[in-house]
């Protein structure tokens, strides 16, 4: 069969927008529990009182961020007696980062880049709470990061605390996690805890169906009918359920679609799927790579370049006696940039029964391409 060609002034998109990892969908499936059980931790919030803290604990890719969006966007139409604040932990790594942005919702604009200290900025954000009468939900996405870097405990327990010098001040924390062995409860101490006591709301991943569900609801959205057909979707939803991320299957239809749009075909065939597919991947180890600080980047292409080098399993101890040498780091902060190598789905962590913390590591690309990502000069500003 003759496949139909674009004219010059046509797209396949109605809205390319519905494929991006941060649309809020109007019809958000699967997940009703998990709002449900958001929504009663705010509660208290809505009758003047302070919302209950949450860890909302899953892989990625499982609906996490999208189910407090769309809690937070909500609340933004329905009430002004709550202020949700959203705080993307890749982006706002330190403490004064992440009050920054806290500051920047509740002021309308961002503090002084110099000249102006944390105490500073806490000060301004307790005030404006207590004067203005409102209860903040600070949503940590990926909070797990902050963790792996010591902060995460100051920062829920300052703003816990806020009350403490600023009475009638109240906030919440919802943080989501990524990372399936962070046990929060025992690594916090009690003094964040006392305050904390989140309650812990947990997303399974997605099965096929429900990935099926999801980028059908989108497809139907956000292109004109005809470009999928079922034979295409099923090779997408296949991709996705290797990957195990529903956001790998939204940008797959996406370029597998402007693949088709460049060769003026007004459906999506096996090559477009193919061809997105590879285009899709190393985009994806770049952007997670370009979240990493100096030295978890060093550690990650030291393993690249040790997976070249032998082809056996590689050990973490093994891995730790060749890159303490430079820089050189003790064997808890390597375990902490080792975890968060694997919840950013980078490496995959094997718990060896043999006894101790040694663990078998396995990087999830291709070598020489990590290796080439990580030694690209300025990756770390970007």
């Amino acid at each position: 069969m003759r496949t139909r060609l674009l004219m010059s002034d046509q797209t396949l998109f109605r809205s390319i927008d519905v494929f991006e990892i941060d649309y809020a969908p109007e019809f958000f499936n699967y997940r009703e529990s998990q709002l449900k059980d958001l929504a009663y931790q705010i509660r208290p919030a809505l009758e003047g009182g302070r919302a209950l803290s949450a860890i909302c604990r899953g892989l990625p890719g499982t609906g996490k961020t999208t189910s407090v969006l769309r809690i937070f966007a909500e609340l933004e139409q329905t009430t002004k007696k709550i202020l949700p604040v959203y705080v993307n932990c890749q982006n706002d790594r330190t403490k004064y980062m992440v009050f920054s942005r806290i500051y920047a919702a509740i002021v309308g604009h961002a503090p002084a880049r110099t000249g102006i200290s944390i105490r500073s900025v806490m000060d301004a954000i307790g005030g404006a709470l207590q004067r203005q009468e409102k209860s903040l939900i600070v949503c940590l996405d990926d909070a797990n990061l902050l963790h792996y870097n010591n902060t995460l405990g100051d920062v829920v327990n300052s703003l816990l605390r806020l009350h403490q010098d600023y009475p009638g001040a109240r906030a919440a924390v919802f943080a989501t996690v990524s990372d399936m062995n962070l046990d929060l409860a025992s690594d916090l101490s009690k003094w964040v805890l006392s305050p904390f006591r989140p309650s812990d709301i947990y997303f399974p991943p997605y099965d096929a169906d429900e990935i099926r569900g999801i980028l059908q609801d989108r497809i139907r959205i956000g292109l004109y009918p005809g470009v999928f057909s079922v034979q295409m979707l099923d090779r997408i939803v296949e991709q996705t359920m290797e990957s195990g991320d529903v956001r790998v299957g939204l940008d797959l239809v996406k370029r597998a679609v402007l693949n088709a749009e460049c060769a003026a075909r007004t459906e999506v065939i096996e090559e477009d799927i193919t061809k997105a597919y590879e285009q899709a991947k190393h985009i994806h180890l770049a952007c997670t790579i370009r979240a990493l600080s100096t030295d978890e980047r060093l550690l990650l292409q030291r393993i690249a370049e040790l997976s070249q080098e032998q082809s056996g399993p590689l050990v973490s101890g093994a891995i730790y006696g060749r890159v303490e040498e430079t820089p050189k780091v003790g064997y808890t902060v390597f375990s902490r940039q080792l975890r968060k190598l694997d919840s950013l789905r980078l490496v995959d962590l094997i718990r060896v029964q043999a006894g101790g913390r040694t663990s078998e590591v396995a990087l999830r690309y291709e070598p020489e391409k990590v290796v080439q990502i990580c030694g690209k000069r300025g990756i770390a500003e970007e």
